[in-house]
């Protein structure tokens, strides 16, 4: 039943709230998933997924595309969510993918992994990378193109999606915050994608779509990072605060975009999406995947693997960033 007028705002109420709900009288959905990688956790109309290998920096393992998806897919379906905060437990964000199997340990096995005889299995892929070996790029094309549609759940939500960065969010941990509908960051982050250098392009495509032609070849003609303040600054976060303050001031945004109601949040953000997937996204995406596939098997992608399997994946990343003068640093200077 509509509301007859007497009860002020009555627009507030959520979907799940109110004499008139499609969903009065039904139990709540109950869902006891739990997942590798993150967390999932819903207060009041906020659901928040966590990344939760902290020890690791957060970095993307074969399981993450796949609990990111169904952990939005678990927000997108719960009439009490209004909005998705993503974020990072530890010091950073996200580092990246966990390259080290593909870098340092050609084909060994790391124990049971629910990928095991997939496209997206680890050891698998390490044999595709083998330099001396011949390279499948369809082989690889399917891996990456599975951890870009995980990670685009983010972006084709129905729901707003937001995160929150702090520490670092770098290399692939870029291509997950650029799919979300928001990012906030603390001023002394530091974002951008390194590898441009040596052994990766930005899979997800979106570097163009979030920051525009110039800017975003700024940072990849270079891999140099910007800051969270900078970030903000240039429109890639749509604001940033003291790392201390962060929480507080993320709060006080998902607040607001949750005391809206979810039909509303909805149409705008398919209104809006409309115009940025008209850009191309889906395209940017497939370009992108298969040309960061290429980059790891070029001759210098394959001299940077060589070097990473000799001296470890570490110290190969300080030799291709040091000439940069921002090896460990929390922004590039100059930007």
């Amino acid at each position: 039943m509509n509301s007859s007028g007497e009860r002020p705002a009555a627009w507030r109420e959520g979907w799940d709230e109110g004499d008139g709900s499609l969903f009065a009288g039904r139990d709540a959905h109950s869902d006891e998933t739990e997942y590798r990688t993150l967390t999932y956790e819903v207060t009041g109309r906020i659901a928040r997924i966590t990344f939760d290998r902290p020890a690791q920096g957060n970095a993307i393992t074969s399981d993450t595309p796949v609990e990111l998806a169904a952990a939005v897919e678990r927000a997108d379906l719960d009439p009490r969510v209004h909005v998705m905060l993503l974020s990072g437990r530890g010091t950073g964000f996200c580092g990246g993918y966990d390259l080290s199997i593909f870098a340092e340990n050609l084909d060994s096995d790391t124990g049971v992994d629910r990928s095991a005889g997939t496209v997206v299995d680890p050891i698998v892929q390490a044999r595709n990378h083998n330099p001396e070996g011949t390279w499948d790029p369809m082989a690889d094309y399917a891996m990456m193109s599975r951890f870009n549609k995980g990670f685009a759940s983010l972006l084709h939500a129905n729901k707003p999606t937001v995160a929150k960065i702090h520490g670092f969010c770098v290399a692939g941990g870029t291509d997950i915050a650029l799919f979300c509908d928001q990012i906030i960051a603390a001023d002394d982050t530091k974002i951008g994608y390194p590898p441009t250098r040596v052994w990766g392009i930005p899979a997800a495509g979106m570097w163009a779509h979030r920051l525009g032609d110039q800017r975003a070849k700024r940072l990849l003609l270079t891999g140099d990072c910007l800051s969270g303040k900078q970030a903000a600054e240039w429109g890639l976060a749509v604001e940033s605060a003291p790392a201390d303050e962060l929480d507080a001031r993320t709060e006080e945004l998902v607040a607001r975009i949750a005391a809206m109601p979810i039909n509303q949040l909805m149409m705008v953000k398919l209104a809006l999406n409309a115009t940025l997937l008209n850009q191309g996204v889906a395209n940017s995406s497939m370009i992108s995947t298969v040309f960061d596939g290429v980059s790891r098997h070029t001759r210098e992608g394959y001299a940077f693997q060589m070097r990473a399997a000799t001296v470890g994946f570490r110290q190969a990343v300080r030799e291709r960033d040091e000439p940069f003068d921002d090896h460990g640093r929390t922004a590039s200077p100059g930007l």
